[in-house]
């Protein structure tokens, strides 16, 4: 078997029998370049695109997923109907390429006004580049933000003309102004131990309460006090706690502790990535990646509470969902399926193993996707004949 791993997590990919020369040790001061300029033997590479976050603006029909897998950003008609006999449903238009700068993409925002799409780098670029309503193929960003290492989710308030953005690394929420660009600093930064914040991924904000709300993975690196966050020093300590979802108010800023969680068990929280507030309703839709499924929660919970929906089950077709999008015009939810190659639309008030209104498939159906995203080393078992591949 090989196993590739995402975000920490190994997946079984596929079988091989034949084996795999690594390489040996050598000295280090034997060690040279070493260039190899003859074909591989195979491949293993995921042919279709792995969609990681997804945007919709309703008025448009427009909907644009980014794809991690190739380094793609492609736009569909969100009407769209991939037919059950046909492989997949090519895209209206397609971004990619080294002038673009966007690699590794987790986030995606389509400003309701000018068309922009927005792009957040999560791991190899640290870019946000912005592309307008006609860029395609390896287009120049129309401007780019230098972001900090990491970044995830994005939320944006329009009124304010605020971008919102989830840090991974740094355990923390950067503010910039939405036009933003080149190396700007944020307006405000919320991060500290009282935060809470704990590897944060997904945002989204209530406009009409002033909150904030983030998803977080429940990993944190903790620095020694006076420490200046960055480098690890011997007292740097890393801490393991629970997912949860942590709520701020809109303007809060610096070390600041969180009005409410919802954290424990009966939540059901595994990788809460991508989250979309839905005002009208006040429910907050959270893509639970590790679980399979799509979590709904009322905008006043707190602490160890069920979910109050939840779309889940073989029938729904959600394998591993980082990204998610809500439609309050035609009212669906929008999924990003990164384990099969689609997004998946619902009724916002979708519960249980329900069968999806409609599918747009980057690949064929019933094709689970390999989700190779960064492989970083590879290892051989010799006794169980495996590639190990860390993501």
């Amino acid at each position: 078997m090989i196993k590739a791993q995402r975000g920490g997590k190994l997946w079984l990919l596929s079988v091989l029998s034949a084996g795999l020369v690594l390489g040996a040790q050598t000295r280090t001061e034997d060690r040279k370049p070493i260039t190899i300029e003859r074909a591989p033997q195979r491949v293993i590479k995921d042919q279709y695109p792995s969609f990681s976050a997804v945007a919709i603006n309703p008025d448009e029909n427009m909907l644009v997923v980014t794809d991690e897998n190739l380094f793609q950003i492609l736009e569909y008609d969100r009407r769209e109907n991939t037919p059950a006999q046909a492989r997949l449903s090519e895209p209206k238009r397609v971004i990619s390429g080294p002038n673009t700068r966007a690699e590794m993409m987790c986030g995606v925002y389509i400003d309701p006004v000018t068309k922009e799409i927005y792009v957040l780098n999560n791991d190899t670029q640290n870019w946000l580049p912005v592309f307008s309503r006609d860029a395609r193929g390896n287009a120049t960003p129309s401007r780019y933000l230098a972001t900090p290492h990491g970044t995830f989710g994005i939320a944006v308030d329009e009124e304010k003309q605020q971008m919102y953005m989830t840090v991974q690394h740094q355990n923390s929420i950067v503010v910039y102004p939405k036009q933003a660009a080149g190396e700007e600093k944020p307006l405000r930064t919320i991060a500290g131990s009282d935060t809470q914040l704990e590897d944060p991924h997904g945002i989204a904000l209530d406009l009409k309460n002033r909150l904030i709300f983030v998803s977080n993975f429940g990993n944190a690196q903790i620095s020694p006090p006076g420490s200046s966050g960055g480098r690890r020093s011997a007292d740097t300590y890393g801490k393991f706690e629970p997912p949860s979802i942590t709520v701020y108010p809109l303007d809060a800023s610096g070390n600041v502790k969180p009005l409410r969680v919802i954290e424990g068990p009966k939540t059901r929280l595994n990788w809460p990535s991508q989250m979309a507030f839905h005002e009208p309703r006040q429910e907050l839709f959270v893509a639970n990646d590790a679980d399979d499924s799509i979590l709904v929660f009322r905008a006043g919970d707190q602490g160890d509470v069920a979910p109050i929906r939840a779309i889940k089950g073989p029938t729904t077709g959600i394998k591993n969902p980082p990204g998610i999008a809500l439609d309050i015009k035609n009212g669906e939810v929008s999924v990003a399926s990164m384990g099969t190659h689609a997004v998946l639309f619902f009724p916002v008030t979708a519960d249980g193993d329900v069968k999806p209104l409609r599918i747009i498939r980057g690949g064929p159906a019933n094709q689970v996707a390999l989700n190779i995203g960064n492989p970083g080393a590879v290892g051989y078992d010799t006794k169980r004949d495996q590639i190990l591949v860390p993501n």
